[in-house]
Order: C-alpha cells, then structure tokens, then sequence
C-alpha cells in the first residue's frame, strides 16, 4: 500500500484559510489545528487580559492587550508555524501600522501568555523555544493546576506561573507561586498574585 503524503500549508495558507468565527485555531507542523479551551482556562486567560488593559489605560501605556493575536513563529527546524497565544500584548503603533490587515504579525510581540492545559509540554518545551527564537520580550506560562511534571513544578507540585524574561537573545526565568506579586517588566506596577488567578478560574476546591 502507498502512503500519499498529507500536503502541509505554509503560514500564508494558513491565514487564507483562517476559519474565522468559529473558535481558535494554530498552524502546528504545517497543518491546522483547533484548540479547544475549558471554560476555566478561558477564566483565566480573560482575568489575565482585563489586568493588562487596566494598566494600559491606567498607565496610559503604548499596548494593546487581546486573545486573537496571531504570530507567525519558527520551528527548530525551521519550519513556519502559527501560535495564538492565549493573551497577546502588542505595541499599539506595531499593531496600527496597518489597521486593516488581518492579526496576524511577523514581528515579535511584547509578551505572551500560555495558559496550561493538557497538552502542558508545548508550552513548556515547543512554544518556549519558538517565542524566544522569534524574540517576543516576556512569555508567562500560567499553570494554574499545576499539570506540568515535578521536573518543572517540584515536590509538591503547585499552582506556579513561570515569567521569562529574554535578555541577550536567551530567556531567564522566575517562578510565581501562592500570594507571591507576579514581576512583570512589561507591567512593572500590575498587582497580580498566583492565588488571585486561580480564584480567577472558579474551579471549586473541595
């Protein structure tokens, strides 16, 4: 039996073929994919975005906070693929340049955020190694269930969010957990706790 080969698309494809309006979807590998958020991830992911742009209008920052922020990353292999990070920040004079283009951006953003689901080593192995490559300025990886391996989490295992900072082309990491105030240098003021963002979820602790 012959295998014919499944056609991958590249990143332009991707954005034509977009099917806007009807969830959320990446480019993964050269083909597209949906992702299907909880409603808890979806909880905190908007408790994330609603914080961010009461410091942008408090602040009066240069920043646009949203979840349908598109950005064309490369694999280790070189191979293009398309991240919908779960919260996007973006310079507003970046996103503004040409306001009626789609979302989609080649340039690196000012910070990412990736909410953990099952799914956790993307974040903490694929998408860490893409957002650094392409130079988005801070990634925040939220694992509010502390899903990941104790390889990452510890023992025992706890809610953490992991913010990284990249400096010198390289990402250096600090580790969020319980009441500790989540250090942001895009944020430098933002009054957020780990405990905060699981409250955020409404996932009932029995």
């Amino acid at each position: 039996m012959v295998q014919i080969p499944v056609q991958k698309i590249t990143f332009a494809d991707f954005l034509e073929q977009y099917p806007d309006g009807s969830g959320i979807y990446e480019l993964v590998n050269g083909e597209i994919i949906k992702v299907e958020p909880t409603r808890a991830h979806k909880n905190v992911a908007r408790f994330l975005m609603l914080g961010f742009n009461d410091e942008i209008r408090r602040l009066e920052l240069d920043y646009i906070a949203d979840k349908d922020v598109v950005v064309r990353t490369f694999s280790s292999t070189g191979e293009e693929q398309g991240r919908n990070p779960d919260v996007g920040v973006v310079k507003a004079s970046q996103w503004n340049i040409n306001v009626l283009a789609y979302g989609a951006l080649i340039d690196p953003i000012q910070l990412a955020v990736e909410v953990t689901s099952t799914n956790w080593d993307d974040d903490y192995i694929d998408k860490l190694d893409e957002y650094q490559r392409l130079g988005i300025l801070e990634y925040w990886i939220v694992d509010y269930l502390a899903i990941a391996s104790r390889a990452y989490l510890g023992n025992p295992k706890l809610p953490t969010v992991f913010v990284y900072q990249l400096i010198d082309g390289q990402y250096q990491v600090q580790k969020f957990t319980g009441n500790d105030r989540i250090i942001s240098a895009t944020f430098p003021e933002l009054q957020i706790t780990v405990k905060q963002i699981i409250a955020a979820s409404q996932i009932q602790k029995l």
